[in-house]
This record gives C-alpha cells, structure tokens and sequence, in this order.
C-alpha cells in the first residue's frame, strides 16, 4: 500500500496540497510522544491537586481528581491547539489548523479536545461493566486505538475522523522552511 502524501483531489480546498495529512505512522509517534510528555502534565497536576484536596491516598478522591486532570487537559490541548502546536507536535513537524488551513479557534480546539476522548472511552465503555483485569482493559484499548488510527486510512484526506467532525485536520508544518 502506499503511505505517501496523497494528491489532492477536486473535493478538497484550494492549496490542499499544502493542507494533506502527515502520513500516520508519524502522527501516531507525535501521539505517543503526547503521551510521553502528559505524564509530567499527569504529576504536576495530581500533586497540586492532592496538595489542595489534602489527599493522602492515592485512591481517595479518584473520581475528583479524574474530573480535575479532564479539565486540566482541555486546558493543555486547547490553549496549544489554538496556537497551532502542542511542543509534541513541534517536534514532527505537525500543524493543527481547521478545513481551510487557518489557524484554529479555542471553541474548535475545545471541540477537538471532546472528540479526541473516542481514543479511549469506547473501549472503556465497552469493559465497564465487566470489571476486567487492567491487562485486558489495557489490551482491548490498544486495539481501539489502532482500529481507530487504521481508520484515518478510509477518510478522503486521510484525516482522523474526530478531526474531520471538529473541522480541523493535522498538517506537515515546518517553521524553518517558511
């Protein structure tokens, strides 16, 4: 198969050449990288939280604190999104901007943000109620995660689909060639 930039194709905006997806094994590094870099997001924030909520163990206050790192996160994503990168996505080289190639709103990044979550709550949803090993559940998510990547494949510009509901797309960005 051919995993290469895609011509544009008579459907899609003017300049959409510059407007195609990076190829998806790269966004799926930039993802992972994400992931990477949440962690330290993940312990600044529980810390402050469990300082403030006075918390002393690690499973009191989970649903709070859950709550708290949902809202933290839409902060982290909205406020870079809507300054086109996240320091991940700096890295590879990866834009997001909506259909036309502007830059994106905080309400579109904000929009972007709920539907990024069908990464993972699908599957979670899926599982919840059979109380499953964290190995399974972590198994069963994986998998989620490469159908829905795999996904991006059947969209026309190769997008993510919850990118494509948001109105945005991910772009090949390279600040030193402009």
């Amino acid at each position: 198969m051919h995993s290469g930039p895609r011509p544009p194709s008579s459907t899609e905006p003017a300049g959409a050449a510059a407007l195609q997806a990076p190829g998806l094994g790269r966004r799926m590094a930039c993802w992972l990288y994400e992931g990477m870099l949440m962690f330290g997001v993940v312990f600044i924030a529980g810390y402050l939280f469990g300082t403030l909520s006075q918390t002393r163990h690690a499973l009191d206050n989970r649903h709070p604190l859950q709550a708290f790192l949902f809202v933290v996160f839409g902060i982290y994503f909205v406020w870079f999104w809507s300054r086109g990168q996240t320091l991940a996505m700096k890295t590879w080289h990866i834009r997001l901007v909506d259909r036309q190639g502007a830059p994106v709103s905080q309400a579109r990044a904000l929009l972007r943000y709920l539907l990024s979550w069908v990464w993972f709550l699908p599957p979670l949803l899926a599982v919840a109620p059979f109380g499953l090993p964290a190995g399974e559940i972590a198994v069963l998510v994986t998998g989620w995660i490469c159908v829905w990547a795999l996904a991006s494949r059947l969209h026309p510009t190769r997008q993510f689909w919850h990118d494509a509901l948001a109105g945005t797309r991910l772009v090949h960005f390279d600040a030193g060639a402009r």
